[in-house]
């Protein structure tokens, strides 16, 4: 195919793409509750109306609960396969049972599974992310298929459960929902790309991201009673553990900076205590836990990562009022890197400047880990691309409103730019590509 010929064919997909069918599949997806570990009903809602359009589509059955959805448009050839992928589950479940009250006092208008148009906006659990980035991926191999694009290679569309950074919410019999599992499972069950572009926040296009580490803080103490705490030996974990979130929560912020490189700044937090008995006040338990989310780096090990938090709390371990304080790590997901000189980066910058008429500039200092850690350490080259986050004029929405709130044009031009790449790439040879390498 002649350059001539191929910007014809992306432009007849371009003129196929209408914001409105993006915004109504946006609302559709919102309109269908999938909080980690229950997705298959949206996961069948996908596949089926990807069949509707014509397009060859299928779930990918996980367990009775879990599912993924994935489609292909094309035949194999001497082009190269391309897969576009994107998460299908909510971080939170839009349930006040499950919800409250650690997202809030109360569960706002967006932060449940009912989809609302306000002018240029949808609103609704997920709206911006990750089903706004659902829809645009959805949009785009409608686009690709209604123009007949000629394809040399074949584009795949891969719709994943369990992407948000969670365990099992609770014992549905599998305790791995979350961390990735759908895209592990898809790739593993036979689908299978030349390289990969994830759809998840942030308009511009990223070849690196960070990777996690959880660790588990424990701070010992006496296991005592309230009525002897002046006659026998008292040391509460609880008050020790209050002192060793502040020292970590000081100590995150001097290692991001030692290990901010390329795209990111990994950062770190304390997410989750747990100490005592809540129906039994009067005695003070011999264990307070803290959990640690800490964010890797590209090639960083997450061992390396737990020994150096270890190493710091010997500060706390060695001073004038010693801590008796431990670590065990409980969860690591390693931080990934593709080349940006590969075919894939270059094609999403080179489709980011004809969609936005601009120089491409990536995002620095992220610390946002995705389901392209998967990919990439599975073998698939992967780049990242999504949707600004919504502002309110002045400055961004807070974290809950920006995930669960979405511009009508911004799903419009996501979808533009997943079209123009994949039209430029997988109506190439994979020779071709190859030598575009550098």
């Amino acid at each position: 195919m002649t350059a001539d010929q191929r910007s014809a064919a992306c432009q007849k997909a371009l003129d196929a793409v209408d914001g409105e069918r993006v915004a109504e599949l946006c609302a559709a997806l919102v309109d269908i509750a999938s909080p980690t570990g229950e997705e298959a009903p949206l996961a069948e809602w996908i596949a089926g109306e990807l069949r509707r359009g014509g397009i060859d589509s299928r779930t990918q059955p996980i367990d009775d609960l879990q599912a993924n959805a994935v489609a292909r448009i094309g035949d194999p050839g001497d082009g190269p396969d391309l897969l576009l992928y994107a998460p299908i589950d909510t971080l939170t479940t839009g349930n006040p049972d499950e919800d409250l009250p650690w997202v809030g006092r109360e569960l706002a208008a967006h932060a449940v599974p009912v989809a609302q148009r306000h002018g240029n906006r949808v609103t609704g659990l997920g709206a911006h992310n990750p089903k706004g980035h659902v829809a645009c991926v959805m949009a785009a191999l409608e686009a690709i298929a209604a123009a007949d694009v000629p394809l040399t290679g074949r584009v795949l569309a891969g719709f994943g459960a369990g992407g948000m950074p969670t365990n099992a919410r609770h014992d549905s019999g599998r305790r791995n929902t979350g961390q990735g599992v759908g895209a592990s499972f898809m790739l593993e069950q036979g689908v299978w790309a030349d390289a990969a572009i994830i759809a998840k926040s942030g308009w511009a296009v990223s070849w690196e991201e960070v990777g996690l580490a959880w660790i588990d803080v424990n701070v010992h103490g006496i296991h005592t009673y309230v009525g002897a705490r002046n006659r026998l030996p008292y040391d509460n974990p609880i008050v020790a553990a209050g002192r060793v979130a502040a020292f970590l929560d000081a100590w995150f912020e001097r290692y991001a900076a030692r290990h901010a490189a390329g795209l990111v700044e990994p950062q770190g937090v304390v997410a989750a205590a747990r100490a005592g008995w809540w129906r039994m006040a009067a005695v003070v338990p011999a264990l307070a836990k803290l959990r640690v989310d800490l964010r890797l780096a590209p090639g960083q090990s997450p061992l390396d990562a737990k020994r150096e938090l270890d190493a710091a709390l010997d500060e706390l371990r060695d001073g004038d009022d010693p801590v008796d304080v431990d670590t065990e790590l409980v969860l690591a997901i390693p931080g990934s890197h593709t080349d940006p000189g590969h075919w894939i980066a270059t094609s999403a910058i080179a489709a980011w400047e004809s969609v936005t008429g601009r120089q491409h500039q990536p995002i620095t200092a992220t610390s946002g880990a995705t389901d392209a850690n998967i990919l990439r350490n599975r073998g698939l080259p992967t780049v990242r691309i999504g949707l600004p986050k919504v502002d309110d004029g002045r400055r961004e929405l807070d974290f809950a409103a920006g995930m669960n709130t979405v511009d009508v044009g911004a799903l419009e031009l996501l979808t533009r730019h997943l079209v123009t790449t994949a039209v430029d790439v997988c109506t190439r040879t994979r020779d071709e590509l190859t030598g575009a390498d550098t």
